[in-house]
């Protein structure tokens, strides 16, 4: 197995990507998204474990038949990661994708990276 190492001028491409007002915009895009999800998404799923843990009364409440609280709880936590998924996947292609691929095609043209004029 060999590894090519890049040029020095190849390193000095990714380093003038890594500093260009463009990569800073798709980083902000994804910390944007990804940080506020995140912890959304942890404070839920800490609410049901503290719930599950402290509020058994509560979760044990039947809904319908065999159907509790708990159940339901814990049902939603899937459909909360399929939801966040799906989201995630439809803000990637409106903000990340359209950034990370000028970047991509900028670097690939060999041209290093463009300065925008926004």
């Amino acid at each position: 197995m060999t590894t090519e190492v890049p040029s020095s001028s190849s390193a000095e491409r990714y380093r003038a990507v890594q500093d260009s007002e463009e990569f800073g915009r798709l980083r902000s895009a994804v910390r944007s998204y990804v940080f506020p999800m995140t912890v959304a998404f942890f404070l839920w799923y800490a609410l049901y474990v503290l719930l599950s843990a402290y509020a058994r009364g509560f979760m044990g409440a039947k809904i319908v038949g065999n159907i509790n609280v708990a159940l339901v709880f814990g049902l939603l936590q899937f459909v909360t990661t399929f939801l966040i998924a799906w989201h995630y996947s439809r803000y990637a292609a409106r903000k990340i994708d359209p950034l990370a691929e000028k970047i991509h095609a900028d670097l690939t043209a060999g041209d290093g990276v463009k300065k925008s004029e926004d």
